[in-house]
């Protein structure tokens, strides 16, 4: 169930990953030790001219790359006969789904996001040092990317997440509804609207590494 495409630039975001952390001139990476880890992806919702502010227990985390493990669309009817469980093991919500640039049902990321320190990169020139801080007495997580990097600076372009949940009820936003004809999704081009559906996107972030 992998995309030529989808699988292509993944195995490119590692190899660049891999040349980033020994050939990239970083002042955040020069001063500090780090470590690698196995890529993770986080969804941000922040302006993209943003260096700091708050709402990160509104951010959440994949721990592995959720592509890979996700289902097409056109095979929902499928994973409703499956009682809405994937071929990877995960449970779909259909009051609370994800779609990937290329068509494809997500695992939802951890909500909400671990505070922490995170290397973050848009898979290309931008690195930063990612500080999610633990949650205050309301809640609230503040946030801050170092080198004076903003959010856009650190958004993988070419990845896209879109969170839909229903619009006037529960089981009224449906994958059925989605039209599978507009992907994969051109640069620059923003996810559908579903029918019944509220859709809120989320910017990509890769994480790296972690501080030592």
């Amino acid at each position: 169930m992998k995309n030529i495409t989808h699988i292509t630039r993944r195995k490119w975001i590692t190899l660049l990953l891999s040349s980033l952390t020994v050939g990239v001139s970083s002042q955040t990476l020069a001063q500090t030790k780090f470590k690698r880890i196995r890529t993770q992806y986080i969804a941000a919702l922040a302006q993209g001219n943003s260096t700091s502010g708050t709402g990160a227990e509104t951010w959440g985390l994949w721990r592995i790359d959720p592509g890979p493990i996700g289902v097409w669309l056109r095979f929902y009817k499928l994973l409703q006969k499956a009682g809405n469980i994937a071929p990877a093991g995960w449970r779909f919500n259909i009051d609370d789904w994800w779609l990937d640039e290329n068509g494809l049902i997500m695992k939802a990321p951890e909500f909400p996001m671990p505070a922490g320190k995170y290397y973050v990169t848009n898979g290309e020139e931008h690195i930063s040092l990612l500080t999610v801080e633990p949650p205050d007495t309301t809640g609230t997580q503040a946030w801050s990317l170092s080198d004076n990097k903003t959010i856009a600076n650190v958004t993988h372009g070419p990845c896209r997440s879109t969170r839909y949940t229903p619009e006037n009820g529960l089981g009224t936003c449906s994958p059925v509804n989605a039209n599978q004809n507009v992907f994969p999704l051109k640069p620059g081009e923003d996810p559908p609207p579903v029918q019944g559906c509220k859709r809120k996107k989320y910017a990509v972030l890769i994480v790296f590494g972690k501080p030592v």
